[in-house]
């Protein structure tokens, strides 16, 4: 394979085989202090495409950042063929404050393509296209389910593409789905500049999850190593086919009350199983949620206090869901075994909380 040239960006030169900390001027905060957009180029020593690999669009969904972070410990540009772009945190603003949104209260994920004077928002989208995604011809956005919700590790990609589908299958997640792109969203200009784009959707809002996170870094590694990137490592776990849909449902409560949860993400369901019952404040009147299709749950709320109408489990409609269910245990299985021994820490009383 030729060897690499060296990669510019920020006025930078990153020569091949090596690694550069780049940081972007977003904007002066009220307090007079500059933000920035931190980017990690890793230019390999030969020569291959380039992809980016992002999370925390959404200030709260963290999940990407902790498998970012593990990437660019193990990711060695020296052995890398193509550059990889990571960002760990592309919303710095809403992950500051826990938030999803930007001090604006607009959505980075509807306010692409951005523009140079254009609102907070704007101008955050303006750069993060500009100088990370127009130079890549594949991106890897990492998501997570909103607050008090819980999202079965899942690659969405936009419909009726073969090579998306060739890559979601790489990347190995339990479940594939092909969903709409919404106006506005880095997955839709990403479609309009001709860059391909995988979304993950994994975990839960400021948590951290083994699952979720487990899922991410092989994904990653394994699109790596299915576009020549990497070297493929035996020590990938093997996954299963994934499932594929293009349809699915929300359940919602039949009425305000407290759920009571019998099924949870990663569960298949026939229809007509119970998914919860919603009862009053008595634990009376208990009303059961089924699943109206067979399918398995990608989904669920994990608040138990719920209002007549809440989105309570989201159901992708398959096939077989036993076999997805079966590949989701042996994941989790795997996972599990890897833990090295005597690891789990004992829970703290409340009093010794310091």
């Amino acid at each position: 394979m030729a060897p690499a040239e060296p990669f510019i960006i920020a006025g930078q030169s990153v020569a091949p085989g090596t690694a550069c900390d780049v940081a972007f001027p977003i904007t002066t905060m009220a307090t007079g202090t500059s933000s920035s957009l931190a980017v990690r180029v890793l230019n390999g020593a030969k020569a291959g495409p380039a992809i980016f690999v992002s999370a925390a669009i959404h200030g709260d969904e963290i999940t990407g950042t902790a498998v970012i972070q593990r990437l660019a410990q193990m990711l060695d540009p020296a052995t890398l063929a193509g550059t990889v772009l990571l960002v760990p945190v592309a919303n710095i603003f809403g992950f500051i404050s826990h938030n999803r949104y930007l001090p604006d209260r607009r959505d980075l994920n509807r306010s692409f393509p951005g523009s140079a004077g254009g609102s907070l928002a704007g101008q955050l989208a303006h750069v993060f296209y500009r100088e990370v995604v127009a130079r890549c011809s594949l991106g890897i956005d990492i998501h997570s389910a909103a607050i008090h919700r819980y999202n079965l590790p899942q690659i969405r990609i936009a419909a009726g593409d073969r090579r998306l589908v060739e890559l979601a299958m790489a990347f190995g997640a339990p479940v594939i789905i092909e969903s709409p792109l919404r106006d506005g969203s880095l997955r839709d200009l990403a479609r309009q500049k001709g860059v391909d784009m995988l979304l993950l959707e994994a975990g839960e809002a400021l948590r951290f999850d083994r699952l979720s996170i487990e899922t991410g870094v092989e994904g990653v590694l394994r699109v790596l190593a299915h576009l020549g990137m990497i070297e493929a490592d035996d020590g990938l776990s093997a996954v299963g086919v994934p499932a594929r849909a293009n349809r699915s449902v929300w359940v919602r409560s039949p009425r305000g009350g407290v759920m009571h949860a019998v099924r949870t993400s990663g569960d298949p369901v026939r229809k007509g199983d119970v998914l919860a019952q919603v009862t009053g404040l008595f634990g009376d009147a208990p009303s059961a949620m089924v699943s109206p299709v067979d399918g398995i749950i990608i989904g669920h709320a994990t608040l138990p206090v719920v209002h007549q109408g809440d989105a309570l489990f989201h159901i992708a409609a398959i096939d077989h869901p036993e076999r997805i269910g079966a590949l989701i245990d042996s994941i989790t299985d795997a996972i599990l075994a890897s833990e090295p021994q005597g690891s789990a820490q004992g829970m703290l009383d409340e009093d010794e909380v310091v």
